[in-house]
Formats: structure tokens, sequence, C-alpha cells
């Protein structure tokens, strides 16, 4: 009589044929990198929070307390901090906001039009007018704002907004990004095609190749935003009434007072953790590009 059980084979279920399950291998995690981003991260969001925990604290607390155990000034910095002078860092921020906004905005159109020029036309002594642009990439900022201002100084531009504005205009990495970006997202044969529909060089630039690098152009936006906000190098030169002063420039003569005035530390403080927020509203304001850019992408493929 034939037995009913199940003859039981070597292989266990689930396992394909010719194969043998092995004994599972633990998950090995990489330490060394895991470790080394940890301490970058460290290494960046220290200073962050030293400047978030001390924002809080009054004066007598800023040097008495813990380093980062929070204090009970926030409000009071604030208060004094909009108080001082009749409320010249609010205009400080104004200023920022003037020569970042404005100075961004006229970088990005001249890097679309010049990044859309360098990647659609052909012409003699292309090549080498985008390299000599793009070496100005490599140019340190110290070594081109003493030529600017000699020249600002004959126009007898110095000392006003447009001495920190005109600069700021032509950006080189701004404008290779645009060539880049515009090389990658406008086909020619769509310019092509507006050619032959009879539109105008013109026309087919600010109609259909424009909205092509929209999210190429919010990249040099926010780029060169973050960059004329953080500039302190060229309004230092240029600039000698402090009604005029960006933030970075403004907040640096507030230090050079609170050496003598220790109370002025903690304005200093408070003024450099508010100068952050219209650079993080900025950031969430235009991500919605990026995203858009993402799903429209996805959908056309």
């Amino acid at each position: 009589m034939s037995s009913l059980t199940p003859h039981r084979t070597g292989r266990t279920a689930g396992t394909a044929p010719g194969t043998a399950r092995g004994p599972a291998r633990p998950r090995r995690t990489a330490l060394i990198p895991t470790v080394t981003l940890l301490l970058g991260a460290l290494y960046c969001l220290l200073p962050v929070a030293w400047v978030v925990v001390a924002s809080t604290k009054s004066g007598s607390e800023l040097f008495s307390t813990f380093t980062f155990w929070p204090g009970t000034g926030f409000a009071e910095n604030v208060s004094d901090l909009g108080a001082y002078r009749d409320g010249v860092y609010w205009r400080w921020m104004g200023n920022s906001a003037l020569y970042a906004g404005l100075g961004a905005l006229l970088s990005t159109c001249v890097s679309a039009v010049s990044g859309y020029a360098l990647a659609t036309y052909r012409f003699r002594g292309r090549e080498t007018l985008f390299n000599v642009l793009l070496a100005g990439v490599l140019m340190p900022p110290v070594i081109l704002a003493v030529p600017q201002y000699l020249l600002l100084a004959q126009a007898d531009l110095t000392d006003s907004y447009l001495s920190v504005l005109l600069p700021q205009i032509l950006s080189p990495y701004g404008v290779y990004l645009a060539r880049i970006y515009a090389a990658a997202a406008v086909p020619a044969d769509v310019v092509e095609a507006g050619r032959m529909d009879g539109a105008g060089e013109w026309r087919i630039f600010t109609r259909v190749a424009l909205p092509m690098m929209v999210p190429g152009l919010v990249t040099v936006f926010l780029f060169q935003f973050v960059a004329v906000w953080n500039n302190f190098l060229l309004p230092y030169i240029m600039l000698s009434d402090d009604e005029k002063f960006p933030i970075t420039l403004g907040l640096y003569t507030l230090l050079e007072q609170g050496a003598g005035t220790p109370a002025l530390y903690t304005l200093v403080i408070t003024g450099a953790f508010l100068a952050v927020f219209p650079l993080i509203a900025l950031f969430l304001v235009i991500q919605r590009f990026w995203s858009l850019d993402l799903l429209s992408g996805a959908v056309k493929s």
C-alpha cells in the first residue's frame, strides 16, 4: 500500500528550482558615510541653533546662562530692535529686499536672453564669448569689486542704489545655467516650427522658449537672490550712507558699535535671526515651480 504522505524535498517553498537559500545576512549600514553626513549636518546646523537660542535671551542672560538654554527676552529684543534709531533695521531689510529682488529679477532676465541666444543661435565667436563669461565664475568678488567701484565713481554713481544694483545684473553663473537649461528644454524643432509659421525671433523667445525655461530661470532667480541678499563686500565698498545699507552691512555696523556697548549684541543676534526668514519664505513660495515641472514631465513622458 502506497503512502499518501507527501514526499519532502530539499527545496523549501518559494525557492526557485536549482537554487538554495543560504543563511540570511545581516543588513550592513554604511557607517563611515553616515557618520560623515551626520558630522557635516551638525557642523552646519549648530551655528543656526545657537542663533535661534541666543535670540531669545536678554542682555543679562546672554553671557550668564548655558549656551543652548532658551531665554525669556525674545519679544523684548524684537521690540528694541525695531525701536533702534527709529526703526533703521527695517529700512535695512527693505533695502536688502530691493537689492536682492530687483537685482535677481534683472539678472534672471539678462541670463534668460543670453542663455537662450547662446544655446539657439550659431555665430562666429559664440564659444569664445561663452568661455569668457564662464571665466567670470572663477573670479573672486574681491577682484571685481574695486574695478567696479572705480568705474561707477567715474560715472558719479557711488553711494547710490544703482551702485549696488548695476554690478549684480550680469551673473556669469546665471548665464551658464540658462544656456544649459535652454539647450536641454527648448527643442530646435520647436524653434524652427515657429519660424516656419512666420513668428519673429522675439515672439518665439517670449511665447515658446520662455515658458519652457521657467523652472531653470526660477533656479537662477533663487541663486541670484540669495547671493545678493548675503552680499557684503560690494555694499561695503560702494555705500557710505547707512540709510542705504543692506541688512548684512547694517548688522556689521551694529556689531562694531556693540564692541563698546555690549547691550547691542542681543540686537545683532536677533536681527541676524530675523534676516533668515525672507530667504525661507522665498524658497517655500517658489518651490512649487520645481514640483510642477517634475509632475508635468511625468505626465508628458
